[in-house]
């Protein structure tokens, strides 16, 4: 009894080198660490038959590991790589290539000297006709009809002057009611060009005239609706303040 405690590691306090042969260790199955040879032997003669491979010698297989192994994980050094090697662990990194990101070229546009050269804003003199703009009247009225829900007669006067305000104007008949410059008081006509500083109006008699927003009052006239708006809310575009009048 005692040589059997003695080999099953109990009743003397002592722990036997392993579990009894031909019972599994605790832990599960174990895999036996293969030598240091092995990791650069050959390949068994009938194995490189089979696969048809020519055998190498163990300088050449370490030469072919070592340079592979260097192209797979490049950022390591030669030292790290080895201390890999020595423990039986290697884990090969994938390294995206990072692509380059293009640039999106920006298109040029023509400069204000430019464009004054080109005389891309002027208007030839042949077509200085009032009746070539009446069918864009026509279409602006439309505009307005479908922006102020159509216009209809109960609409309030200050829902239409605040979309006056921030509307697109090309096309509009306007006329200049009040200003500090008398020649300017009873311009009426067809809004061809806004500008920052000034509209460019054709009138009933063919003549192209540019008015100043700044000092001037204009009139709007639409399916009925009359507004009276200043200049210089033109020139903001804010319809927070109160810069017009109403019929």
């Amino acid at each position: 009894m005692e040589g059997e405690r003695e080999g099953g590691g109990r009743g003397d306090g002592r722990r036997g080198s392993g579990p009894p042969e031909g019972r599994p260790p605790p832990d599960g199955p174990r895999c036996a660490v293969p030598p240091a040879g092995a990791l650069y032997g050959g390949l068994p003669r009938q194995a490189a038959e089979e696969l048809s491979l020519q055998p190498q010698g163990s300088g050449e297989a370490k030469a072919f590991v070592s340079a592979f192994l260097k192209r797979s994980m490049p950022k390591m050094k030669d030292e790290a790589i080895q201390d890999v090697l020595s423990r039986k662990a290697v884990i090969l990194e994938h390294y995206a290539k990072k692509r380059k990101k293009q640039k999106r070229k920006k298109t040029k546009s023509f400069t204000a000297k430019q464009r004054r050269e080109m005389r891309l804003f002027e208007i030839e003199p042949e077509q200085q006709r009032y009746a070539i703009f009446l069918p864009l009247h026509e279409l602006w009225k439309q505009y307005i009809r479908d922006l102020c829900y159509g216009l209809k007669p109960d609409a309030q006067p200050q829902m239409v002057q605040a979309k006056l305000l921030k509307a697109d104007l090309h096309g509009a008949i306007v006329t200049v009611t009040k200003s500090k410059c008398p020649s300017y008081v009873g311009i009426t006509g067809i809004i061809l060009q806004e500008f920052k500083h000034v509209f460019k109006i054709i009138t009933k008699e063919d003549k192209l005239k540019v008015v100043p927003k700044l000092n001037n009052v204009f009139s709007l006239e639409i399916d009925g609706f009359i507004s009276y708006i200043y200049g210089s809310k033109f020139q903001l575009r804010a319809i927070c303040e109160p810069g017009f009048l109403a019929n």
